[in-house]
C-alpha cells in the first residue's frame, strides 16, 4: 500500500515515529532499548504489509504493537542488564527540569500495565474509551488501572 508516494511503513514512521519512540521509552525507561523497540515496530509493519482504514487506526495499531513489544522486553533476559536512567546521556533524554525527570523515572518504575495507561492518558491525551480500544481491555478495567496507576505513581514520587 502506498500513501502519497510512500510505503505504509515509511508514512507511519514519518507520521508517528516520535509517538512510538516516546511510548517505548515511557514503558521501558531506556532510550537505546526504546529505539530498538520502535525500529522493530516499523519493521514489523513493513514486513506484514498491513492496511489501515485511516491514520487513527494506524496509530492505534502502532501503539498496541509498541506496548506489546515493551511487555516482551520487560520479560526478556535483556531487562536484567538494563542501563539506569541516570546513566543515559542528557542529550538522549530531553528533560526540561528535575520534576519532569523525577516524573519520568517514577513512571518507568511502575509496572507496564499502569505506565502504559498513564502515558496514553496524560501524555497522548487519549480517553479511557480510546485506551480500552487500543489495549483491548474493558473501559472499567482501564479506569481501574488508571486510578491504581495514579496511586502507585504518587507513592513512587513521594519515595523519590
Amino acid at each position: 500500500m502506498e500513501m502519497n508516494g510512500k510505503t505504509t511503513a515509511l508514512y507511519a514512521f514519518d507520521t508517528f515515529g516520535e509517538l512510538v519512540l516516546r511510548t517505548a521509552y515511557c514503558c521501558v525507561g531506556n532510550y537505546s532499548e526504546a529505539e530498538d523497540i520502535a525500529q522493530d515496530v516499523f519493521l514489523t509493519l513493513h514486513e506484514k504489509k498491513k492496511s489501515f482504514n485511516d491514520d487513527e487506526h494506524m496509530k492505534a495499531w502502532l501503539l498496541r504493537v509498541t506496548i506489546n513489544r515493551c511487555k516482551n522486553y520487560k520479560t526478556s533476559w535483556k531487562q536484567k542488564g538494563r542501563t539506569a536512567l541516570e546513566d543515559v546521556p542528557t542529550a538522549a533524554v530531553a528533560v526540561d527540569n528535575s520534576q519532569a525527570r523525577e516524573l519520568k523515572e517514577a513512571l518507568s518504575a511502575l509496572p507496564e500495565k499502569y505506565s502504559s495507561v498513564l502515558f496514553l492518558y496524560y501524555y497522548e491525551g487519549y480517553t479511557i474509551k480510546e485506551i480500552a480500544a487500543i489495549l483491548g481491555k474493558r473501559e472499567p478495567t482501564v479506569g481501574s488501572l488508571l486510578r491504581r496507576g495514579r496511586e502507585k505513581l504518587k507513592i513512587e514520587i513521594e519515595e523519590v
